[in-house]
This record gives C-alpha cells, structure tokens and sequence, in this order.
C-alpha cells in the first residue's frame, strides 16, 4: 500500500517512478559504458597495460549507482529539505579546504580534488546538487519574498559566494554550471523581470573582469586557442584539433562502434571529457543527434515530473537537477566541436568518473522520488 505525507495542506501519495524517465536514463547510461570501454581500451593498455581498467571500474559504480538511483527514489524527497542547510555548510567547507591542500596533478595548479583513500572527487561536484537543494528548499518555503530584494541578495550572495570558491581552484566549467543553476532557480522562483537583466549583465560583468584584470587569466589563453587552435597544433591547440578531425572524419553514419583512429592516443585522454569526439567518430552525424535527442528528452520528461510535482519544492528540485544534466551535456557538446573554449567539463552518463556517476544517478533518483508523489484532493 503505497504510503502519505502531509505537504502544504495536501495529501501527497507516494506510487510507483516515472518509468519514462527512469527508461531515458538507463538507456543513456548504457550507450554511455559502450561509448566509454570503445573510446578508452586503446589508451588504458597504452598506460596501465589493461584494456579493462576504465570500463571495469566505472561499470562496478554503474551499478551501485543504478541501486543508489532506486534506493534514493524510495526516499520521501521532502527529508531531504531538513538537511539542505547541512549539505551546504558541509560543501562550502571542502570547498575552502581545497584552498589549502596541494595540487593533486603534477604541473598542474588546479585544486579539484579531494582524496579519501583509493576514492577521490570534487566537491564542485557536489556543490551543483547543493546548490539546487537549499535554492529549491529556500525558494519554496519564502516564496512571497521573491520581490524582496533584500530576500533576493540574500540568495545572490549565497551563490556569489560558491562561485568564488570554485573558481579560485581553478574550475571555470563548474562556476559556470553552479551559477547558472542558481540563476535558473532564481527565474523559475519567480524573481521580478527587472532583476533578471540586471543580474545577468552583472554575472557576465563579473566574469569578463575576472578574466581581464586575470584573476583567472589561465582562461585568457583558452579564448586564444578557442579562436585558432592553429596557433600552438602541437600544444594547446592540439586536443581540440584532433577532436574536429575525429568529428569531421565520422561523417554522416560513423566508422563502426570500435573503429575510431583518433582514439589511439591522438585525441588527448579520450574517455573524460573529449569522448564526444569519438562518439561522433564511431557513430557519425546521426549517432550524435540520436544521443542529443536523448538529453533532450531526458530534460523534457524532467520538467514534466516537474509541472505535475504536488508542491514548489519538488518541482525546483526537478528543474534544478535535468536542467544540470541538459546545461553541462550542451556545454562539452560545444567545447567538443569548439563552440566554445575548452573548459574541461565532462559529459554526463559518457566521460569516466566513478564517483561523479555515483553523484548524478542519486540526484536522478531524487527526480523519480519526486515522480513518485501526486496531488490528492485537499482535506
């Protein structure tokens, strides 16, 4: 017998998830795992000497997440609204520490990631669902506030201050994703039309400044290679000419799953955040549509479940998590074809990451927690 809560004077009846949706993950999930064992097995016995390193690894934390995704949509997504304050201390504070820690990768300045044994990840990770869970939580509890400016820069600031963490890492990829993830809330919460033009030419201020006076100058370069990779073919530029050489070499039907060249060790690390490029490669033209659509309509069966949420927070939640997914696909789609300057942002479902699948299949499973609830007639 399926089990009710009381939310905001309505009887909320928990039922079965949106298989619809559950259906578009798991079938973008697989395609994921086949994509990422074709685009890796080349490089993985290049450097490890396995074949099966990458595909092992990230089909062992496919499943616990599928498992996780299921046990998470059986949770009540209502608890999750007493701990939205928690999560967010709890993240802005591995956030500050990685201030302090040193660069993991050799070479390289960049603070991401935080290792807990044989397991690493990156707390920007986990800040995108933060973010999402205490704007859903506060938004939803204060809605007549939304035209209170000092409610309004209260937010703004809450979410000024995330970015700033995370760009001094430097991640601008993740500052853009957490922003504009906030920025959505924000307009979906209902914030008046006159703070939206002006927060957006702020936030677009903001960034091209930091860039100039180059509080995050390493992203100068990136504009100029963006521009012409040409520039530096055997350096900077590399990776993303040997991505448009996969891309324009699939054609319109692909060479055949297993049949890329730029695979071997041409594009640079194939199976994080270029992958597209071999998926294109493998699948051509219509292969890559085929997997847009996909995110497509992984996003519209979100904001579904969304419009027919019992109440605000469910539905903030809902948006805030598929519009995640659908925003960060777009953005390594343009980076992948040069759209865009390379930020280093990785293809939800596709790039490898144990720990960042893990993370976005239990935010799936809070969008089919929602699902799961439907308004019943007030009492």
């Amino acid at each position: 017998m399926a089990s009710t809560v009381k939310s905001n004077k309505n009887t909320v009846k928990r039922g079965k998830i949106d298989i619809t949706f559950f259906s578009f993950v798991l079938i973008l999930l697989t395609i994921g795992l086949v994509m990422l064992f074709s685009a890796s097995y080349a490089y993985s016995y290049e450097y490890y000497g396995n074949s099966y390193k990458f595909i092992s690894r990230q089909a062992i934390f496919a499943v616990v997440g599928v498992a996780l995704m299921l046990l998470v949509s059986r949770i009540d997504y209502h608890t999750l609204k007493k701990f939205a304050w928690v999560i967010f201390i709890v993240v802005l504070a591995m956030l500050a520490v990685l201030l302090i820690l040193p660069p993991m990768l050799d070479g390289m300045d960049v603070k991401r990631w935080i290792a807990i044994g044989p397991i690493s990840f990156q707390p920007s990770e986990l800040a995108k669902f933060a973010i999402v869970l205490l704007f859903s939580s506060l938004i939803s509890a204060n809605f007549k506030q939304m035209r209170d400016f000092k409610f309004i820069f209260f937010l703004v600031v809450v979410l000024i201050l995330t970015c700033g963490l995370i760009v001094l890492e430097p991640h601008l990829s993740a500052t853009i994703l957490v922003f504009m993830l906030g920025i959505v809330l924000l307009v979906v919460g209902g914030l008046p039309k006159r703070y939206i033009f002006g927060g957006l030419g702020a936030g677009i201020g903001g960034v091209g400044l930091l860039v100039i006076t180059g509080a995050i100058g390493y992203a100068s370069d990136r504009f100029k290679y963006w521009l012409d990779p040409w520039l530096d073919p055997t350096g900077e530029g590399f990776q993303t000419i040997q991505s448009l050489l996969a891309i324009g070499s699939g054609g319109i039907l692909g060479r055949g799953i297993g049949q890329s060249r730029q695979k071997y060790l041409w594009v640079p690390e194939p199976h994080n955040d270029f992958i597209f490029s071999i998926v294109c490669e493998e699948l051509g033209l219509i292969g890559a549509i085929v997997i847009i659509i996909l995110f497509c309509l992984l996003v519209w069966r979100g904001f579904v479940i969304a419009m027919r949420s019992p109440d605000k927070f469910g539905a903030l939640l809902s948006i805030g998590l598929t519009f995640q997914v659908g925003l960060q696909a777009m953005l390594n789609i343009w980076v992948v074809t040069n759209t865009i300057p390379n930020t280093g942002i990785s293809l939800p479902f596709f790039s490898y990451g144990g720990t960042s699948l893990l993370i976005l299949l239990a935010e799936m499973g809070v969008v089919l927690s929602v699902s799961r609830s439907a308004n019943v007639e007030k009492t």
